[in-house]
């Protein structure tokens, strides 16, 4: 059984898996309520709570599964990208355990394990895929021609689009975490009413951008400053339409340069549902299958680094204790991520 443990920015996580892929346990603890005052994530306020809450999540998975240390064979934990200091607590508490017990460790990378939960998908996708990841930190999309790999066919020149729902969020005044409450008020808006730009719509390749995106809301919010009130639901319908257009124009842009016949979107912004009813009609306008990953296993979660963990080299004890944790993934430094 596969023990793993992702603490790379404000939520403690802890999962069971059998070896042959079976979820046995997944324990989430956000911080959210903690860091809504701060308006975002603070690294120093997160890494004293993951201390906090790691044994307790541990135990919890544990409990869930049915299961105590002595059936884990494996143990995991996400190295990075992320927080720096969260990831060091996740990443120590996994490997004393691993060497406590004289066990192998599989270190994780983050971007791995979010394209790893399309194996939980209600239709699980198999190598070869063409996936987009749209999270907080990062928008990719990617090639996956196999397990533990994965080729970029594109990213963003700027920000991620989960950093685009959080700063119009913020603009509008809404609290953090603020993708989910831009979506909400959305909801109550027409996507019509405010006309925002499509960035690099039409342009050849799969690259994205979204800081023009987050200017022209800033710009239109301080223009309409003493009206805003009455048009934050349409401000927020308008750009939420704008960002998921965009996303949906590359992800096609993707499956036509991937030449695969089977899509999926993973990450935070995987759960936003405007996005997924826009990929599902893109989809299937191209007779290209969508396999989505459930909500709860879209934001950050120990159940995707555990199934990552399946398809990396396990290290002995003498090779991971001098293991430490990065904030960029190394993976990206070039075109293709192996």
């Amino acid at each position: 059984m596969i023990l793993a443990i992702e603490t790379s920015c404000d939520d403690t996580c802890a999962a069971l898996l059998s070896i042959d892929g079976a979820l046995r346990s997944s324990i989430r603890s956000s911080q959210a309520e903690l860091h809504e005052r701060f308006g975002g994530v603070v690294p120093e306020v997160a890494s004293r709570r993951h201390l906090e809450l790691v044994e307790p999540v541990v135990r919890e998975a544990l409990r869930e599964a049915d299961a105590s240390l002595d059936d884990v064979t494996l143990v995991a934990a996400t190295q990075g990208p992320g927080l720096i200091g969260a990831l060091l607590v996740g990443l120590t508490a996994a490997r004393a355990i691993a060497y406590a017990r004289d066990l192998p460790f599989a270190p994780v990378d983050h971007l791995h394990g979010h394209v790893a939960a399309v194996a939980l998908a209600p239709e699980p996708a198999e190598p070869p895929f063409c996936c987009l990841l749209a999270s907080g930190g990062h928008s990719l999309l990617l090639d996956v021609p196999a397990h533990g790999r994965l080729d970029v066919l594109g990213g963003t020149l700027d920000d991620a689009a989960g950093e685009a729902f959080d700063k119009g969020a913020r603009l509008l005044g809404l609290p953090h975490p603020g993708g989910p409450a831009l979506e909400e008020l959305a909801r109550g808006g027409d996507p019509h009413a405010f006309r925002f730009p499509r960035p690099l719509a039409g342009r050849p390749g799969c690259d994205l951008s979204f800081s023009g995106l987050k200017t022209a809301l800033m710009l239109r919010v301080r223009d309409i400053a003493d009206d805003l009130p009455q048009h934050r639901a349409d401000l927020a319908a308008s750009y939420q339409c704008a960002i998921v257009d965009s996303l949906c124009d590359r992800a096609m842009r993707a499956v036509a340069a991937s030449g695969r016949d089977v899509f999926s979107v993973v990450g935070g912004v995987a759960a936003n549902g405007a996005l997924r009813t826009a990929l599902t009609d893109a989809c299937a306008a191209r007779g290209v299958r969508l396999a989505l990953v459930p909500p709860a296993l879209c934001v950050d979660n120990a159940a995707m680094i555990a199934l990552a963990a399946r398809h990396v080299e396990p290290l002995a004890p003498a090779d991971y204790l001098s293991l430490d944790a990065y904030a960029r993934s190394p993976l990206l430094s070039g075109r293709a991520i192996a």
